[in-house]
Protein backbone atom coordinates (compact mmCIF):
# COMPACT_ATOMS: atom_id res chain seq x y z
CA UNK A 1 0.00 0.00 0.00
CA UNK A 2 1.35 3.72 -1.07
CA UNK A 3 -0.19 6.48 0.14
CA UNK A 4 0.31 10.09 0.43
CA UNK A 5 -1.60 12.27 2.92
CA UNK A 6 -2.05 16.12 2.24
CA UNK A 7 -3.62 18.56 4.13
CA UNK A 8 -2.23 21.88 5.69
CA UNK A 9 0.29 22.09 9.18
CA UNK A 10 -2.26 21.22 12.34
CA UNK A 11 -4.27 18.81 10.13
CA UNK A 12 -3.17 15.79 11.73
CA UNK A 13 -1.23 13.97 9.03
CA UNK A 14 1.86 12.48 12.00
CA UNK A 15 -0.81 11.52 14.23
CA UNK A 16 -2.85 9.68 11.23
CA UNK A 17 0.27 8.19 9.74
CA UNK A 18 1.54 6.87 12.76
CA UNK A 19 -1.91 4.87 12.91
CA UNK A 20 -1.51 3.42 9.58
CA UNK A 21 1.94 2.53 10.24
CA UNK A 22 0.59 0.52 13.43
CA UNK A 23 -2.17 -1.22 11.32
CA UNK A 24 -0.04 -1.91 8.18
CA UNK A 25 3.24 -2.41 9.26
CA UNK A 26 4.80 -0.08 6.58
CA UNK A 27 6.85 2.69 7.01
CA UNK A 28 6.11 6.89 7.14
CA UNK A 29 8.74 8.40 5.19
CA UNK A 30 9.04 12.13 5.86
CA UNK A 31 11.88 14.28 4.03
CA UNK A 32 13.34 15.64 6.97
CA UNK A 33 14.26 11.72 8.58
CA UNK A 34 15.53 10.61 4.67
CA UNK A 35 17.37 13.48 4.80
CA UNK A 36 19.39 12.79 8.21
CA UNK A 37 19.40 9.19 7.74
CA UNK A 38 21.07 9.51 4.30
CA UNK A 39 23.42 11.76 5.83
CA UNK A 40 24.44 9.52 8.67
CA UNK A 41 24.48 6.42 6.74
CA UNK A 42 27.23 8.51 4.39
CA UNK A 43 25.54 7.33 0.88
CA UNK A 44 26.51 8.88 -2.59
CA UNK A 45 23.33 11.28 -2.55
CA UNK A 46 23.60 11.87 1.45
CA UNK A 47 27.38 13.08 0.80
CA UNK A 48 25.83 15.62 -1.70
CA UNK A 49 23.48 16.91 0.64
CA UNK A 50 25.57 17.25 3.67
CA UNK A 51 27.51 18.99 1.62
CA UNK A 52 24.99 21.12 0.95
CA UNK A 53 23.65 21.96 4.24
CA UNK A 54 26.87 22.22 5.55
CA UNK A 55 27.04 25.47 3.34
CA UNK A 56 24.34 26.42 5.05
CA UNK A 57 21.91 26.12 1.55
CA UNK A 58 18.58 24.46 0.71
CA UNK A 59 18.53 21.08 -0.31
CA UNK A 60 17.45 20.81 -3.81
CA UNK A 61 14.48 18.90 -5.51
CA UNK A 62 16.88 16.61 -7.32
CA UNK A 63 18.70 15.97 -4.07
CA UNK A 64 15.29 15.10 -2.23
CA UNK A 65 13.83 13.26 -4.84
CA UNK A 66 17.17 11.24 -5.60
CA UNK A 67 16.99 10.53 -1.53
CA UNK A 68 13.43 9.50 -1.54
CA UNK A 69 13.99 6.90 -4.77
CA UNK A 70 16.49 5.35 -2.91
CA UNK A 71 15.07 5.08 0.51
CA UNK A 72 12.06 3.62 -1.40
CA UNK A 73 14.02 1.05 -2.74
CA UNK A 74 14.69 -0.49 1.33
CA UNK A 75 13.48 -3.74 2.30
CA UNK A 76 11.09 -2.49 4.55
CA UNK A 77 9.15 -0.25 1.93
CA UNK A 78 8.82 -3.40 -0.50
CA UNK A 79 5.24 -3.49 0.72
CA UNK A 80 4.48 -0.24 0.61
CA UNK A 81 4.76 3.38 2.45
CA UNK A 82 3.37 6.42 3.78
CA UNK A 83 4.73 9.74 2.12
CA UNK A 84 4.22 12.54 5.29
CA UNK A 85 4.98 15.73 3.80
CA UNK A 86 6.46 15.25 0.59
CA UNK A 87 5.50 15.49 -2.16
CA UNK A 88 5.55 19.67 -1.06
CA UNK A 89 5.71 21.29 -5.14
CA UNK A 90 4.16 20.12 -8.69
CA UNK A 91 7.78 19.08 -9.28
CA UNK A 92 8.34 16.72 -6.82
CA UNK A 93 4.83 15.57 -7.22
CA UNK A 94 6.02 14.37 -10.98
CA UNK A 95 9.29 13.08 -9.33
CA UNK A 96 7.44 10.56 -7.75
CA UNK A 97 5.62 9.22 -10.31
CA UNK A 98 8.32 8.76 -12.71
CA UNK A 99 9.79 7.08 -9.81
CA UNK A 100 7.16 4.84 -9.13
CA UNK A 101 6.66 3.96 -12.72
CA UNK A 102 10.26 3.40 -13.42
CA UNK A 103 9.55 0.73 -10.74
CA UNK A 104 6.30 -0.88 -12.07
CA UNK A 105 4.31 0.83 -9.24
CA UNK A 106 1.79 3.04 -8.47
CA UNK A 107 0.11 5.10 -5.48
CA UNK A 108 -3.00 3.90 -4.06
CA UNK A 109 -4.24 6.77 -2.90
CA UNK A 110 -3.91 10.53 -1.94
CA UNK A 111 -6.01 10.91 1.21
CA UNK A 112 -6.40 15.13 1.73
CA UNK A 113 -7.48 15.45 5.58
CA UNK A 114 -9.82 18.79 4.72
CA UNK A 115 -9.93 21.38 7.70
CA UNK A 116 -10.97 24.43 8.23
CA UNK A 117 -8.44 26.96 8.30
CA UNK A 118 -9.94 29.65 10.86
CA UNK A 119 -10.73 26.76 13.57
CA UNK A 120 -6.78 25.28 13.25
CA UNK A 121 -5.66 28.95 13.62
CA UNK A 122 -8.24 29.24 16.46
CA UNK A 123 -7.16 26.03 18.05
CA UNK A 124 -3.52 26.55 17.90
CA UNK A 125 -4.06 29.94 19.89
CA UNK A 126 -5.99 28.03 22.72
CA UNK A 127 -3.27 25.84 22.85
CA UNK A 128 -0.61 28.32 22.93
CA UNK A 129 -2.69 30.01 25.99
CA UNK A 130 -2.93 26.92 27.55
CA UNK A 131 0.39 26.44 27.40
CA UNK A 132 0.92 30.24 29.28
CA UNK A 133 -1.36 29.54 32.17
CA UNK A 134 0.32 26.22 32.44
CA UNK A 135 3.64 28.27 32.84
CA UNK A 136 4.79 26.08 29.87
CA UNK A 137 6.88 27.90 27.19
CA UNK A 138 4.62 28.04 23.80
CA UNK A 139 6.29 26.31 21.33
CA UNK A 140 7.17 27.96 18.17
CA UNK A 141 4.58 26.07 15.54
CA UNK A 142 2.01 27.20 18.25
CA UNK A 143 2.87 30.89 17.86
CA UNK A 144 -0.80 31.61 16.19
CA UNK A 145 1.20 34.36 13.79
CA UNK A 146 3.80 32.04 12.32
CA UNK A 147 1.43 29.12 12.23
CA UNK A 148 -0.56 31.59 9.86
CA UNK A 149 2.75 31.92 7.92
CA UNK A 150 3.14 28.40 7.54
CA UNK A 151 -0.19 27.86 5.97
CA UNK A 152 0.26 30.73 3.80
CA UNK A 153 2.99 29.15 2.45
CA UNK A 154 1.55 25.59 2.29
CA UNK A 155 -1.14 27.36 0.17
CA UNK A 156 1.28 28.88 -2.32
CA UNK A 157 2.94 25.80 -2.74
CA UNK A 158 1.27 22.28 -1.99
CA UNK A 159 -2.67 22.71 -2.15
CA UNK A 160 -2.05 22.96 -6.02
CA UNK A 161 -1.15 19.33 -5.51
CA UNK A 162 -5.05 18.61 -4.75
CA UNK A 163 -6.11 19.22 -8.50
CA UNK A 164 -2.75 17.33 -9.40
CA UNK A 165 -4.06 14.48 -8.04
CA UNK A 166 -7.68 14.62 -8.37
CA UNK A 167 -7.19 15.02 -12.22
CA UNK A 168 -5.35 11.68 -11.72
CA UNK A 169 -8.31 10.03 -9.67
CA UNK A 170 -5.90 9.31 -6.66
CA UNK A 171 -7.53 12.16 -4.18
CA UNK A 172 -9.59 11.16 -1.25
CA UNK A 173 -10.89 13.20 1.13
CA UNK A 174 -11.99 12.97 4.82
CA UNK A 175 -13.08 15.55 7.28
CA UNK A 176 -10.00 16.63 9.55
CA UNK A 177 -11.73 18.32 11.81
CA UNK A 178 -13.71 15.21 13.35
CA UNK A 179 -12.10 13.40 16.44
CA UNK A 180 -9.23 11.50 15.78
CA UNK A 181 -10.45 8.35 16.00
CA UNK A 182 -13.60 9.67 13.61
CA UNK A 183 -11.08 10.72 10.80
CA UNK A 184 -9.16 7.22 11.06
CA UNK A 185 -12.40 5.81 10.52
CA UNK A 186 -12.82 7.68 7.37
CA UNK A 187 -9.32 6.51 6.39
CA UNK A 188 -9.74 2.75 6.39
CA UNK A 189 -13.17 3.15 4.73
CA UNK A 190 -11.04 5.16 1.82
CA UNK A 191 -8.54 2.36 1.84
CA UNK A 192 -10.92 -0.60 2.32
CA UNK A 193 -13.19 0.95 -0.83
CA UNK A 194 -10.77 2.59 -3.18
CA UNK A 195 -13.11 2.56 -6.06
CA UNK A 196 -15.18 5.55 -4.55
CA UNK A 197 -15.61 8.78 -6.13
CA UNK A 198 -12.52 10.52 -6.22
CA UNK A 199 -12.22 13.65 -3.89
CA UNK A 200 -15.07 13.32 -1.77
CA UNK A 201 -15.00 15.78 0.86
CA UNK A 202 -11.96 17.07 -1.13
CA UNK A 203 -11.74 20.81 -1.93
CA UNK A 204 -12.78 20.07 -5.37
CA UNK A 205 -15.38 17.52 -3.73
CA UNK A 206 -17.57 20.13 -1.49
Amino acid sequence: MRLILLGPPGAGKGTQAQRLVEKYGIPQLSTGDMLRAAVQAGTEVGKRAKAVMDAGELVSDAIVNAIVAERIDQADCAGGFILDGYPRTLVQADAVESMLSARGLTLDAVIELVVDDKALVGRIGKRAEEAKAAGLPVRKDDNPAVFEERLKEYYKKTSPLIGYYYAKGKLRGVDGMADIDAVTRQIEAVLTAPTQAAAQGSAYGK
